[in-house]
């Protein structure tokens, strides 16, 4: 977890790397409107929980400038972030079709955070709609997965403190006992 600081919300000390789609969210006229306000408030959320963000969209400022990093720095960081966080929040739209949106990078990072035994919090449609392989519905077998319905978080983006807590409880608590990392 995090340092801590003088901030005492409810997510202080931890880091949470939200992640979703980038590539395939860049349109013509822009980055998808409603995606972009989905994970900008989760950003927001954490933010004001005072939790720690690693957001490539915040680095990346929802593609404006994600021509300017390499496959090498976003693969590197990615892992970075990944190796140092607390929980990995991805946020998995649909299209209209209500097929998910490819998004090739957030399923690599699901598999480095459940390899690294990261608790995950995923926002997406719940139930898991047809499209969603076999492996992203059964994720939860193997790793520590907690789900949020994409409406229901967008309606009520409290759920994600609530949910990050619950994934994160066993560390907080282990921390707060004095256990050694």
């Amino acid at each position: 977890m995090g340092t801590t600081n003088s901030r005492s919300g409810p997510l202080t000390g931890l880091d949470v790397f939200i992640g979703g789609p980038i590539q395939h969210a860049i349109l013509p006229n822009g980055f998808v409107g409603q995606l972009q306000e989905a994970i900008s408030t989760a950003i927001r959320t954490v933010r004001q929980a005072d939790g720690n963000v690693f957001s490539a969209h915040a680095a990346e400022e929802f593609g404006a400038k994600t021509e300017s990093f390499t496959p090498d720095q976003v693969s590197v960081r990615d892992y970075r972030w990944m190796r140092k966080c607390d929980v990995f929040v991805p946020i998995l739209p649909l299209l209209d079709d209500r097929t998910l949106r490819r998004t090739d990078g957030t399923h690599v990072e699901l598999g480095w955070a459940t390899a690294m035994g990261r608790p995950v919090v995923l926002i997406t449609t719940q139930p898991f709609v047809e499209s969603a392989s076999h492996l992203l519905k059964g994720l939860h077998r193997v790793g520590a997965v907690h789900t949020i319905d994409f409406d229901a978080f967008t309606g009520n983006p409290e759920l994600l403190i609530t949910a990050v807590l619950d994934a994160t409880r066993a560390q907080r608590e282990a921390v707060g006992a004095g256990i050694p990392a």
